[in-house]
């Protein structure tokens, strides 16, 4: 259980501090509530859970590089701003590709 500890207060911090990240979690209570409506199929439900732990997963590495440069420096440095717009671009990039996912697997739903 010691092991949990960790994750369980960077789940904490981020919670607080990351307000992109809440954003994320509210919507994916809105996405999964969205599947339960719809009744979506075991494939689509496989596929929307992978894609929340996703974006999930690369907001939080986001923010841990954001952390990580702050640390490092707290003036501005060129090759500072490179990295967390980096990072930034690979959260945007997975919730572009989530969002199109959802889009493609929801449709047909909200349409029946």
């Amino acid at each position: 259980m010691k092991r949990f500890k960790y994750p369980i207060h960077g789940f904490i911090t981020i919670i607080k501090k990351d307000k992109n990240y809440l954003l994320h979690l509210l919507t994916a209570i809105v996405v999964i509530s969205a599947g339960i409506l719809f009744g979506i199929s075991k494939i689509e439900w496989l596929v929307i859970i992978l894609l929340i732990a996703l974006v999930l997963s690369f907001e939080a590495i986001n923010t841990a590089v954001e952390y990580v440069v702050d640390l490092v420096t707290d003036e501005y440095k060129p090759l500072a701003k490179r990295a967390k717009d980096t990072a930034a671009l690979s959260v945007l990039v997975i919730s572009i590709a989530a969002g199109i996912i959802g889009l493609i697997i929801f449709i047909p739903y909200i349409f029946k």
